[in-house]
């Protein structure tokens, strides 16, 4: 049941008067201890914190989740009977806990993120209807997700809440559904508290709570955890094996308008045997729609078990060996090498011939990826569809922001590698031959590419002829990545 909109009313005003926002956070804690943070080390940011201001107590109590005093909480403007009594915080004596974990977060307004407190090793072992807070997952589908304004938008498995507060102000209409009622009561309260109205949220697991209806936009960073048993709801699904993203993937079309795009997370097994790439495309094949896979990083099975059981605060207890073996026979059985962690991209493009991509990109790329994830489809679309002879016939440019580096032995006349390198966007890399090379340096959109190859076959006395034969192929690659653009055809 939500506190009464007064009260958390006033709470988001006091935060804003103490600095409690992801900006002032940052600035008090400084890089040490938030990188410590980040490894689950309160230490250097208890140290930070230490002088008893108000912004310190409100880090402390609400961040860190370190008890502190009632004098210290109402020298920060916290009206401690009225949390108390709306469960936000539980006094004991003179001294005051927290009773959620509620944090700033970094999006278009001042926002924060309410969910239940961080479970660390010795804590009490996590209910099942757990609650976890905003982390590096919601940021990075944030940042996948981004884009421009959008009718109707669906955050599918919203938990706390944090990803309708990326939406609000670009999206017209919202719906939130979560399997967790409880994620529900505390994503509405993180809504109330950064200022966002007019959420429709619903309780059910994936699309049941919106049969039959369509979106422009569905964003989801779904229980994608894979093991052998659904114990926590925020993170398991207790489908078997990586079916609930394969399902997540095949049921989306039918939920999406025309141009209606789909940005997941999700996770894929690495079976003995299989190619990964045969496995996930064959989930996008399927949709009918435009699809993109990228796998960001891939671990082995006890590289797995292990994140996810220190997740859970379970190292150090007496069921860590037992869960830890069960996990990994678990894979064993199914023939399972590695996971595989990345994004999905559906682009319902209303084409006869939808292209599916699926690659690895473990580099950084620029953020937000969401920003021009059109731009990627449209050119793997483009790379896929046309013919070799328009291909030929194509005026091409040279990407924004692609570079050439050559490398060989000192002295040497030719370079025993070259490379086109994008500086911008997904940073991608190609190597390539010396043809290319000089095409790509003479694609400026003022000559069709046959000229062009004619003009480099004169110049390196090479067969026209055969240059020509070869050049889709390779121009065909390099358009889909990203590195040439089509200006236009005959």
């Amino acid at each position: 049941m939500l506190p009464p909109s007064d009260l958390v009313l006033r709470l988001r005003d006091g935060f804003v008067d103490a600095g409690y926002t992801i900006d002032g956070v940052r600035e008090r804690l400084g890089e040490v201890a938030a990188t410590a943070l980040a490894r689950e080390e309160t230490v250097p940011a208890l140290r930070a914190t230490r002088d008893g201001d108000p912004l310190a107590t409100l880090i402390r109590l609400w961040w860190l989740g370190a008890p502190v005093g009632a004098s210290a909480c109402t020298a920060a403007g916290l009206p401690v009977d009225d949390l108390a009594e709306a469960g936000l915080i539980v006094r004991r004596g003179d001294t005051v806990h927290a009773g959620v974990h509620l944090q700033p977060w970094d999006a278009a307004d001042p926002a924060w993120v309410v969910s239940d407190r961080k479970v660390r090793p010795g804590d009490p072992a996590l209910r099942p209807d757990h609650v976890v807070g905003a982390g590096g997952a919601s940021a990075n589908l944030a940042q996948f997700g981004a884009g421009g304004p959008v009718g109707r938008a669906l955050d599918l498995g919203t938990g706390c809440g944090v990803q309708v507060l990326h939406l609000a102000g670009r999206a017209e209409e919202i719906v939130a559904t979560d399997v967790n009622g409880r994620a529900l009561e505390l994503a509405r309260l993180s809504w109330l508290l950064s200022g966002v109205a007019g959420v429709d949220a619903r309780e059910g697991s994936m699309y049941e709570p919106v049969d039959g209806e369509t979106f422009d936009l569905v964003v989801s960073n779904p229980p994608f955890v894979i093991s052998p048993a659904g114990r926590f709801s925020y993170r398991e699904s207790g489908f078997q094996g990586d079916d609930f993203c394969r399902d997540l993937v095949r049921r989306t079309p039918r939920h999406l308008d025309q141009d209606g795009h789909g940005r997941f997370l999700a996770n894929w097994l690495h079976v003995k045997g299989e190619d990964w790439r045969d496995r996930v495309g064959g989930w996008l094949t399927e949709t009918g729609c435009d699809g993109w896979a990228v796998q960001r990083d891939v671990q082995d099975p006890a590289e797995y078990v292990e994140l996810w059981l220190r997740d859970s605060a379970e190292q150090g207890t007496a069921a860590y060996r037992e869960r830890y073996d069960e996990w990994l026979a678990w894979f064993e059985s199914l023939d399972v090498t590695g996971i595989g962690f990345g994004w999905i991209a559906l682009h319902n493009s209303g084409s006869t011939d939808p292209v599916v991509r699926v690659e690895e990109l473990t580099h950084r790329v620029e953020l937000p990826v969401g920003e021009y994830i059109g731009d990627v489809l449209g050119a793997i679309g483009t790379g896929h569809r046309i013919s070799d002879e328009d291909l030929l016939d194509a005026y091409l440019t040279l990407a924004e922001g692609v570079v050439e580096e050559r490398s060989g032995v000192p002295g040497a006349e030719d370079p025993s590698r070259i490379v086109l390198r994008q500086t911008r966007g997904l940073r991608r890399t190609a190597a390539v031959g010396t043809v290319e090379a000089a095409l790509a340096g003479a694609c400026d959109g003022d000559l069709p590419v046959r000229p062009l190859l004619a003009a480099i076959a004169e110049l390196i006395d090479a067969d026209p002829g055969e240059l020509l034969e070869r050049a889709p192929g390779t121009l065909r690659t390099l358009v889909a990545e990203g590195f040439l653009t089509v200006a236009n055809t005959r």
